[in-house]
């Protein structure tokens, strides 16, 4: 009997290729610690599990009502509203856990808060290590910096379900949102050992020559985003866009993974060792 997959949720965070020869842009892609459960050493973008705060009705008191209003059709949630907000609250609560970037304003303002005033990159890096270490919440670090979280920053991108095989699974919507002004991606040394910003070409060509590891998600999210010039045709690519789960299918034999994507191609690779 397969694992019920967890919710979970992902963003694909992306800016500006600024000083790159042909301009175009780049993605925030951590490299996960190889003592880890699951995908261990494989570059991805941030991201993890729906966990129970952050469906609390605490949280409903924390979200910007501009992007809650806009959340009415549930997409992510398959028809429920309530978990399609939960599903982005962790997209947030996950990357600024584990990459230090936070989407959210200050009540009262419109912009994303800025971590460049004096004390507050220091600050806002030690709620992050006690969110990580559970020594606070989400929602009390919102409240104690009366914040609200900008669930509209987030575009709903692609549905992907860890396939049945295995021992963890994760339901995971993916979504892409642009880096926020005036913060710089931190990682957080544990989960995430560290992060880079690199072109979807830069990437997919490491890859291919067996540079770095990634997972079947990633890379056919990255082949996605190579057809896209600029930013704005990756976000202006989701309006209308019908987004479907996606299962992929594994068969392990002698310690190679093939997984078998849903337009017929075959990824073969060995796992990195732990």
């Amino acid at each position: 009997m397969p694992v019920t997959p967890n919710d979970a949720a992902t963003v694909i965070i992306v800016r500006p290729a600024t000083g790159r020869p042909g301009g175009g842009f780049e993605v925030l892609m951590a490299l996960r610690n190889r003592n880890s459960s699951f995908v261990p050493g494989s570059f991805v973008f941030p991201g993890g599990r729906v966990e129970r705060g952050d469906r609390c009705a605490r949280m409903k008191r924390l979200v910007d009502d501009a992007g809650r209003a806009a959340l009415g059709e549930g997409k992510e949630g398959g028809g429920d509203a309530e978990l399609d907000a939960a599903i982005r609250i962790a997209a947030i609560r996950e990357t600024f856990e584990e990459v230090g970037l936070l989407y959210a304003f200050r009540r009262g303002e419109s912009s994303l808060v800025s971590f460049e005033a004096p004390g507050l990159l220091e600050r806002f890096r030690r709620y992050g290590e006690m969110l990580r270490s559970k020594g606070m919440t989400l929602a009390d670090m919102l409240e104690r910096e009366d914040l609200v979280l900008d669930l509209g920053k987030l575009y709903f991108f692609s549905h992907w379900i860890t396939p049945e095989l295995l021992p963890r699974r994760f339901d995971t919507r993916f979504f892409v949102a642009l880096a926020p002004p005036g913060q710089e991606a931190l990682h957080d040394g544990d989960e995430m050992t560290t992060h880079r910003w690199v072109t979807p070409r830069e990437a997919l060509d490491e890859y291919h020559r067996n540079i770095i590891h990634m997972v079947v998600p990633t890379v056919v999210t990255l082949e996605e985003l190579g057809r896209f010039d600029t930013i704005e045709e990756v976000i202006a690519s989701v309006e209308g866009k019908r987004v479907t789960g996606i299962l992929t299918r594994i068969v392990i034999t002698e310690g190679v993974v093939e997984e078998y994507a849903p337009d017929g191609r075959i990824f073969r690779h060995t796992l990195p060792p732990q």
